[in-house]
Protein backbone atom coordinates (compact mmCIF):
# COMPACT_ATOMS: atom_id res chain seq x y z
CA UNK A 1 0.00 0.00 0.00
CA UNK A 2 2.70 2.08 0.71
CA UNK A 3 4.29 1.72 -2.67
CA UNK A 4 0.91 2.62 -4.56
CA UNK A 5 0.77 5.75 -1.91
CA UNK A 6 4.00 6.45 -3.44
CA UNK A 7 3.69 5.92 -7.06
CA UNK A 8 0.52 7.79 -6.89
CA UNK A 9 2.30 10.71 -5.07
CA UNK A 10 5.09 10.83 -8.18
CA UNK A 11 2.74 10.72 -10.46
CA UNK A 12 1.12 13.62 -9.25
CA UNK A 13 4.61 15.52 -8.71
CA UNK A 14 5.45 14.83 -12.68
CA UNK A 15 2.06 15.46 -13.66
CA UNK A 16 2.56 19.04 -11.80
CA UNK A 17 6.07 19.78 -13.04
CA UNK A 18 5.34 18.92 -16.53
CA UNK A 19 2.25 21.33 -16.19
CA UNK A 20 4.53 24.05 -14.35
CA UNK A 21 6.67 23.98 -17.41
CA UNK A 22 3.90 24.09 -20.23
CA UNK A 23 2.51 27.34 -17.98
CA UNK A 24 5.82 29.27 -18.21
CA UNK A 25 5.07 29.78 -22.07
CA UNK A 26 6.46 27.94 -25.02
CA UNK A 27 8.13 29.96 -28.14
CA UNK A 28 6.75 29.55 -31.42
CA UNK A 29 8.48 30.02 -34.68
CA UNK A 30 7.02 31.18 -37.74
CA UNK A 31 8.07 31.92 -41.14
CA UNK A 32 5.68 33.64 -43.68
CA UNK A 33 6.66 33.67 -47.45
CA UNK A 34 5.50 36.48 -49.86
CA UNK A 35 6.28 35.92 -53.53
CA UNK A 36 3.26 38.37 -55.10
CA UNK A 37 4.17 41.73 -55.97
CA UNK A 38 0.41 42.52 -54.55
CA UNK A 39 -0.52 45.23 -52.07
CA UNK A 40 -3.20 42.66 -50.89
CA UNK A 41 -1.27 40.14 -50.24
CA UNK A 42 1.81 42.60 -48.34
CA UNK A 43 -0.96 43.98 -46.12
CA UNK A 44 -2.44 40.41 -45.26
CA UNK A 45 1.16 38.84 -44.15
CA UNK A 46 1.82 41.81 -41.72
CA UNK A 47 -2.27 41.41 -40.45
CA UNK A 48 -1.30 37.93 -39.61
CA UNK A 49 2.28 38.40 -38.13
CA UNK A 50 0.37 41.02 -35.69
CA UNK A 51 -2.22 38.96 -35.41
CA UNK A 52 -0.03 35.43 -34.27
CA UNK A 53 2.01 37.82 -32.40
CA UNK A 54 -0.55 39.46 -30.45
CA UNK A 55 -2.61 35.64 -29.48
CA UNK A 56 0.86 34.12 -28.43
CA UNK A 57 1.49 37.21 -26.32
CA UNK A 58 -1.94 36.81 -24.46
CA UNK A 59 -1.08 32.78 -24.19
CA UNK A 60 2.46 34.15 -22.13
CA UNK A 61 4.13 32.23 -25.10
CA UNK A 62 7.29 33.59 -26.86
CA UNK A 63 6.71 34.12 -31.08
CA UNK A 64 9.80 34.56 -33.83
CA UNK A 65 8.85 35.50 -37.47
CA UNK A 66 10.56 35.39 -39.95
CA UNK A 67 9.10 37.08 -43.11
CA UNK A 68 11.06 35.99 -46.50
CA UNK A 69 10.40 37.29 -49.96
CA UNK A 70 11.50 36.75 -53.39
CA UNK A 71 10.75 36.77 -56.59
CA UNK A 72 7.92 39.63 -57.04
CA UNK A 73 7.23 39.56 -53.49
CA UNK A 74 10.43 41.55 -52.90
CA UNK A 75 9.05 44.37 -54.08
CA UNK A 76 7.53 44.43 -50.44
CA UNK A 77 11.44 45.60 -49.54
CA UNK A 78 12.24 48.17 -52.33
CA UNK A 79 12.66 51.75 -51.43
CA UNK A 80 10.01 54.04 -53.17
CA UNK A 81 8.03 50.36 -54.18
CA UNK A 82 7.36 49.20 -50.89
CA UNK A 83 3.63 49.80 -50.19
CA UNK A 84 3.98 48.69 -46.84
CA UNK A 85 7.44 50.24 -46.19
CA UNK A 86 5.97 52.34 -43.12
CA UNK A 87 4.00 49.43 -41.25
CA UNK A 88 7.36 47.31 -41.55
CA UNK A 89 9.29 49.91 -39.89
CA UNK A 90 7.13 50.33 -37.25
CA UNK A 91 6.18 46.36 -37.16
CA UNK A 92 10.28 46.07 -36.56
CA UNK A 93 10.33 48.50 -34.14
CA UNK A 94 7.51 47.59 -32.11
CA UNK A 95 7.81 43.33 -32.19
CA UNK A 96 10.53 41.82 -30.62
CA UNK A 97 11.97 38.70 -32.53
CA UNK A 98 10.57 39.83 -35.91
CA UNK A 99 13.04 39.74 -38.81
CA UNK A 100 12.37 40.29 -42.58
CA UNK A 101 14.41 38.27 -45.64
CA UNK A 102 15.38 39.32 -49.08
CA UNK A 103 16.32 37.17 -51.46
CA UNK A 104 19.72 37.87 -52.76
CA UNK A 105 19.08 35.79 -56.12
CA UNK A 106 15.92 38.20 -56.77
CA UNK A 107 17.76 41.15 -55.72
CA UNK A 108 20.81 40.46 -57.82
CA UNK A 109 18.53 39.74 -60.79
CA UNK A 110 16.08 42.99 -60.56
CA UNK A 111 19.45 44.85 -59.84
CA UNK A 112 21.14 43.88 -63.31
CA UNK A 113 17.69 44.46 -64.78
CA UNK A 114 17.76 48.40 -64.13
CA UNK A 115 21.45 48.44 -64.15
CA UNK A 116 21.83 49.48 -60.62
CA UNK A 117 21.65 48.01 -57.00
CA UNK A 118 18.27 48.18 -56.20
CA UNK A 119 18.04 49.67 -53.10
CA UNK A 120 16.15 47.67 -49.60
CA UNK A 121 14.56 48.66 -46.72
CA UNK A 122 17.02 48.93 -43.79
CA UNK A 123 14.93 46.06 -41.67
CA UNK A 124 15.36 43.66 -44.36
CA UNK A 125 18.19 41.33 -44.45
CA UNK A 126 19.66 39.60 -47.60
CA UNK A 127 20.02 36.16 -47.26
CA UNK A 128 21.26 33.90 -50.40
CA UNK A 129 18.58 32.27 -51.55
CA UNK A 130 14.57 33.05 -50.31
CA UNK A 131 13.95 29.19 -51.12
CA UNK A 132 16.11 27.78 -49.35
CA UNK A 133 16.02 30.02 -46.73
CA UNK A 134 12.21 28.74 -46.43
CA UNK A 135 13.46 25.02 -46.14
CA UNK A 136 15.87 25.92 -43.53
CA UNK A 137 13.67 27.44 -41.28
CA UNK A 138 11.38 24.81 -41.91
CA UNK A 139 13.88 22.22 -41.16
CA UNK A 140 14.95 23.94 -38.11
CA UNK A 141 11.44 23.54 -37.00
CA UNK A 142 9.64 26.67 -38.13
CA UNK A 143 5.83 26.73 -39.30
CA UNK A 144 5.06 27.80 -42.88
CA UNK A 145 2.51 30.15 -43.85
CA UNK A 146 1.73 31.38 -47.37
CA UNK A 147 -1.29 34.18 -46.87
Amino acid sequence: MKHLMTAAALAVGVTTAAGAAWAEGQTHHIAFHVDQNDPQVMNMTLNNVANVTQFYKEQGDDVVIEVVAYGPGLNMYVVGKSPVADRISAMSLEIDNLSFSACGNTHRKMSEKVGHEVPLLEEAGMVPSGVVRLVELQEQGFAYVRP
